[in-house]
């Protein structure tokens, strides 16, 4: 490389303008630190290369506490959404989950303006290639034209773009997601610098073109009524506009037929294909493979916007051959004559091992540099962003010389996801699920502003004006709960004619209005015309007084639970502890031990490979320490 020259002095860099690299680049300009994002092409700033939409089965946790944090995603799917629809509405309010579908341009467009209109952040189109670090602290980071930008911290958030190369059938290309260029430099980089790098894979179904589809032999799915918002700032009345419909259709033996005769012509099955991919999110070669014994499986059109005739066919991720994946599709009731717009491909790329991240999401080995998103061996744009928000705070309090945070898994989905990747081994991509968070009744995603918002304010992400409504709601809903529970109603025919109205047993004797509310068949809002004093309170206040009083004893238990969590992570363990010290423990241990560091006991417990006995062993070494 020729001599470099200095382009530029911040405080902090972003590398990748993906999901968590525009979260990473909004906190630390938001808390005051000058800011570069860099982004291999401007017009890729988060792009939705995948799946247009928003939020789902746990997923929609992590965007409600992005959006409790002050992050960005939340409000940015709320001005850009063609589609809403509550998730799993069936089971209890812990794994009710949000997802909208996205207007892909215009989510990228506004997300773009956001960023060129923050204060502290400069938006740059370019490659870093190289990272300077000087006596394991990094210095800045180098463009692929030789500009130094010296810098603080910087937080890379690469995606999927690290020496990708995409494939369907003999067909290879060299190139990032949607054909952008990769990036070819910073692999090399990272390993000169010690870091483990692994190879990922993952994919995307065919884009077709809406007029070669027969909508009328699939299933229409139109969005909710009731628009639930993402962001805690906005109401429904203000983002609700008309909704587009997905459609539902299905698989065949005839489909299934296709796919079996070519799979020796499918890069996943002929090992022209490195990469492991993702177990939840499987192609549908790798599910007809796996799950022989079904018929049929489902797949949604989508639309990929309200201004373009592309749909996307969630469930047909391939890497067949383009003349096999567009026989097969056509098996499917309603894409008879479809005509793709995009053909479908595996994507291949460079990530980290993050276990060699700090549950900071610093690395270990490199004081400054943060790492966040795919990159990290996740899956996933809702947990791409999640970890973009850490990062980007805690680069900017490691500039500041401040503490730096850490969620741990009783408070948030995001602390359940840091904690797993970086604790846990896995070798394939991460996805966030509701079945990993130990606490979930706790962690729902209508009390994220509760549980969250007091952190995004101490660190500068929440205005004074929203913490002060928050605060407001808060102590509406401790308020409301008080009153009911001095509420009796005596035996009258009136109360039992509104009971069994319900389909709930009457009473003959004097009952508390709380424990109205916790029979299955009734809720808080049933009972407003029993309730003459009631006080006209918005909706998200009614919903926590309901579950904080329907759920009671459920949260009372969790919280038990929770306080034995917290002694352990209570536990701290010297950074400078010497495992070989440590008598009795398993070798396998002690090398777990020492890759990841666990910085408390209750971390050192959920080590993959780590038994009770070792934890034991553990902890009678750092008593003797204590005497």
């Amino acid at each position: 490389m020729e001599k470099l020259y200095t382009a530029d002095e911040v405080d902090i860099c972003v590398i990748g303008a993906g999901h968590a690299g525009c979260e990473a680049a909004l906190a630390a300009a938001r808390m005051g630190l000058s800011t570069i994002l860099f982004a291999i092409n401007l017009d890729s700033i988060a792009m939705m290369p995948c799946n247009p939409n928003v939020g789902g089965s746990s997923k929609g946790h992590l965007v409600k506490e992005i959006d409790a944090l002050g992050g960005e995603m939340g409000k940015n799917i709320d001005k850009t959404y063609i589609q809403t629809r509550m998730l799993n509405t069936g089971k209890g309010p812990a794994v009710y989950s949000l997802r909208a579908q996205a207007d892909k341009a215009k989510y990228h467009t506004e997300m773009k303006k956001t960023l060129e209109n923050t204060e502290n952040l400069l938006v740059r189109q370019g490659e870093i290639t190289d990272i300077v670090t000087e006596n394991g602290e990094i210095r800045g980071v180098v463009s692929e034209s030789g500009a130094l930008y010296k810098c603080k911290a910087a937080v890379i958030c690469t995606g999927t773009y690290l020496k990708a190369r995409c494939l369907y059938g003999d067909t290879i290309i060299e190139s990032g997601p949607n054909g952008l260029r990769r990036a070819n430099g910073l692999s090399d980089c990272l390993k000169k610098l010690g870091i483990r790098l692994f190879r990922y894979k993952t994919g995307t179904p065919a884009r077709v073109d809406r007029r070669s589809i027969d909508f009328s032999k699939m299933k229409e799915q139109p969005g909710d009524k009731n628009i639930v918002p993402f962001s805690f700032e906005n109401r429904p009345e203000d983002i609700e506009r008309e909704q587009i419909s997905c459609y539902l259709t299905y698989t065949n033996e005839k489909t299934h037929d296709i796919i079996r005769a070519n799979l020796d012509r499918s890069p996943l099955y002929s090992g022209v294909i490195e990469g492991t991919g993702p177990r939840y999110c499987p192609s549908i070669e790798d599910k007809v493979v796996r799950f022989a014994d079904k018929t049929r499986h489902q797949i949604f059109i989508e639309p990929e916007g309200e201004d373009t005739n592309e749909m996307y066919v969630q469930g047909m991720s391939s890497s067949l051959p383009e003349d096999v994946q567009i026989a097969m599709y056509r098996t499917l009731p309603g894409l008879e004559n479809v005509r793709f717009t995009r053909t479908a491909y595996a994507i291949e790329y460079d990530c980290i091992d993050a276990n060699q991240l700090k549950l900071t999401l610093e690395f270990k080995s490199i004081k400054g540099l943060f790492s966040a998103g795919q990159f990290n061996g996740t899956s996933g744009y809702e947990e791409a962003a999640a970890q973009g928000i850490i990062a980007g705070i805690n680069a900017a309090a490691f500039c500041k010389g401040i503490e730096q945070l850490v969620l741990d898994r009783s408070q948030a989905y995001i602390g359940v996801l840091i904690d797993d990747i970086v604790t846990k081994e896995s070798r394939e991509p991460y996805r966030m699920m509701t079945s990993r968070a130990e606490y979930r009744l706790l962690l729902r995603q209508d009390n994220a502003d509760l549980r969250l918002t007091e952190i995004g304010y101490k660190y500068g992400l929440i205005s004074q004006e929203r913490y002060d409504r928050f605060l407001a709601k808060k102590e509406a809903i401790e308020k409301e709960i008080k009153r009911i529970g001095k509420i009796n109603f005596g035996p009258s025919e009136q109360l039992n004619s509104v009971l069994e109205g319900f389909g709930t047993a009457p009473v003959s004797t004097g009952i508390n209005m709380t424990d109205i509310i916790k029979r299955p068949e009734m809720d808080y809002d049933k009972l407003a015309i029993l309730d003459t004093d009631r006080p006209q309170l918005d909706y998200d206040i009614r919903e926590q007084v309901n579950i904080q009083i329907k759920y009671e004893g459920y949260i009372s238990r969790q919280m038990k639970q929770v306080q034995q969590f917290k002694k352990l992570e209570g536990r701290r363990i010297p950074d400078d502890i010497d495992y070989d010290n440590v008598k009795g423990l398993r070798l396998e241990a002690t090398q777990k031990f020492k890759a990841v560091r666990p910085v408390n006991i209750g971390q050192a417990s959920r080590i993959s490979g780590v038994s009770p006995a070792d934890v034991n062993m553990l902890l009678v070494y750092l008593n003797s320490l204590a005497l």
